[in-house]
């Protein structure tokens, strides 16, 4: 397993700080959070942010995220799509090989809607692959379908893409209706990224992003998470974040 660094846990800070102080730390492996680079990228150059990877000697190893694919219709559609191309091309060239993809499903649900999904799913796959990239699905547990890891792992099954994985975000598993046994349904060619966080005295019906604590200190059944990947002799991205 790579160990990682997200970049979520220090939102306000510069990017170029970001990387100095991750390499100040030990860190070799960072998970980019997308917004935060494109704002950096507002005022500097893909090159300077090779220069700071040269520097520091870390890998962009992630991108996070990328929401509003699967369910929107219309002009939310087509800007979401056309933020996507774009920032596929921007982890092209930095040689980021997975993007996270959020399912981010709205209510009400319908038969449609699962079937948009599904088709929408495809055409991440297929526009991934001709990159020589991934994505990694990752359930929401406040999603109306797709909140949870085992039906996650049917939709990424059903597409059936060598491109179209899962990410396992310790926060939604742990907060929705996915349950202990359902990790049986991660294996080392499904699973294309971790990140693991904590939370400490909230219900989980109350948690929201701003609970998350460093891993370790709170009340999220890691162990066996981290048991199951030992297990399945993952070989990826293990992602810190809070």
């Amino acid at each position: 397993m790579i160990s990682t660094i997200s970049q979520v846990c220090c939102l306000n800070s510069p990017f170029d700080r970001d990387l100095e102080d991750f390499a100040g730390a030990g860190c070799e492996s960072v998970e980019v959070w997308l917004t935060k680079l494109e704002t950096y990228l507002e005022t500097h150059a893909i090159k300077d942010v090779r220069y700071w990877l040269e520097k520091t000697r870390l890998t962009l190893r992630v991108a996070s995220f990328q929401g509003g694919l699967l369910a929107s219709q219309g002009e939310a559609k087509r800007e979401a799509w056309e933020l996507f191309k774009r920032r596929l091309s921007l982890c092209g060239e930095l040689a980021i090989d997975t993007i996270v993809v959020t399912c981010d499903v709205p209510r009400p649900l319908s038969q449609q809607i699962i079937e948009r999904v599904q088709v929408s799913l495809q055409q991440v796959a297929q526009e991934v692959g001709p990159r020589e990239m991934r994505a990694a699905l990752e359930f929401q547990a406040d999603s109306a379908f797709g909140n949870n890891l085992q039906t996650a792992a049917a939709l990424v099954a059903d597409v059936g893409s060598p491109h179209l994985g899962l990410c396992l975000d310790a926060f939604h598993w742990f907060v929705g209706p996915s349950k202990m046994e359902d990790l049986g349904c991660l294996t080392a060619e499904n699973l294309f990224h971790i990140q693991v966080c904590d939370l400490a005295d909230t219900p989980r019906e109350l948690a929201r992003d701003a609970d998350r604590i460093l891993p370790g200190e709170g009340d999220i059944p890691l162990a066996p998470l981290i048991a199951h990947l030992r297990h399945i002799k993952y070989d990826g991205c293990v992602s810190r974040s809070s």
